[in-house]
This record gives C-alpha cells, structure tokens and sequence, in this order.
C-alpha cells in the first residue's frame, strides 16, 4: 500500500489508560496539548516498558523546566532529572497512567522569558529492528527527514502534525531511563491519514477522527 506523502500525517495520539478522567485532568494541568493528545478506557494487562517514549521539544531549558515542573505538581514521577547533556537540556518523566514523557531542547541557554509553547510533539518508537520498520513506514506513505543507518529514523510530517521517530527499542529505553523489558499491550494508538493497522512491533494506528 502506497500513499502520496501529503496526506501522510499523524493527527493525534490516543493513550489507553485505566482511568481517562484523571489521565484527561493530568495531562490538561502537564501539558496542555489540546486534541493532539486524547485518551480512552482499557484494561488491557501492560508491564514495563512499553516501547515508545512521548517527546516535547521546546525552545529553551526555561521551558523544559516549566513543563517539567507541572508535570510533577500534576502527579508524574521522575525518570531522568532535567539536565544539560552534550545534546542540549531535557529532563524526562513517567506520567500517572504510565506513559513516559522526555521534554527536550537544543539549546543549553536561555534567549527569553520562559513560554509554555510546544515546538514539535514528537512519538518515539522502540522497535525490534529500525531498518525494517522504517522501511514498513516509507512504503505507507511517510518520508525520510532523517536516517542514521539501524540506530535512528526521523519521519518528515507537515509543522502542525505529531512526528514520529524510530529507535531501537534498548537505546530507546536507556534513553527514558528504564529497563528495556515489558511485555502486553502498548496502550497507545495513533490516528493519522495512513491508517487502519499494525505495524511490524505491534504499534496500532486506526482513521483520523
């Protein structure tokens, strides 16, 4: 199946989640990511990690911190303290319902007043084999802003679109800080223009609503 990389967009991300009304009431204090973020019921049985990490890049480390720090007020745990690294500043956290949020800069200083504005919302896929599954993507319609060989795949989306990114999953789960083993669902769909399916490591995209 082949798609022109037009209409190849994610729309929104859907997490499943035990309790929706305190997810949705968490996420509106942490984040406030409006309709890209949605959440829905399940009892699906889940165990460590879960394979993908969600991930805000923002501005300056002024930010970060801002969104670090409601995320914690709101009731997220801490994964990896908000830091400078050879990359830049980004700190990361797991939310209540479990899902696992990295909010990341370039930039190692300041150039304003701290904002709340979220650049690019970006979902992150630990997955079995980059290559393959980067190759699964390419022929549904989505094309290749950046490669690095097995390690790493960036998709190009339109601006206003949720990005995807592919890791391994062990560098993935080094990246967030936790242990790479998990096992039962996801518990994350994607809602885009190349949807309904499953991808080669499970993953769940169903129709843009």
């Amino acid at each position: 199946m082949n798609i022109t990389t037009d209409q190849a967009t994610i729309e929104s991300v859907i997490l499943e989640v035990s309790d929706p009304v305190a997810a949705s009431a968490f996420y509106a204090a942490a984040f406030g990511l409006g309709d890209q973020l949605r959440v829905r019921a399940t009892e699906a049985p889940t165990t460590g990690f879960r394979g993908f990490i969600l991930s805000l890049v923002v501005s300056q480390p002024s930010t970060v911190d801002s969104l670090v720090g409601t995320a914690l007020e709101a009731g997220a745990t801490t994964l990896k303290p908000a830091k400078k690294s050879f990359w830049g500043y980004a700190g990361v956290v797991r939310a209540p319902d479990g899902a696992i949020w990295k909010i990341a800069t370039s930039s190692k200083k300041d150039s304003g007043p701290a904002t709340r504005e979220v650049d690019d919302f970006v979902v992150l896929l630990g997955v079995d084999d980059v290559k393959a599954t980067k190759k699964f993507y390419v022929e549904r319609g989505l094309a290749v802003a950046k490669s690095f060989g097995g390690k790493y795949v960036e998709f190009d989306t339109p601006p206003s679109s949720v990005k995807l990114a592919l890791y391994g999953r062990r560098a993935a789960a080094k990246d967030a800080g936790v242990p790479p083993e998990g096992t039962g669902s996801h518990r994350i769909v994607l809602g885009g223009t190349i949807g309904p399916f499953a991808d080669p490591d499970g993953f769940a995209w169903e129709g843009a609503v």
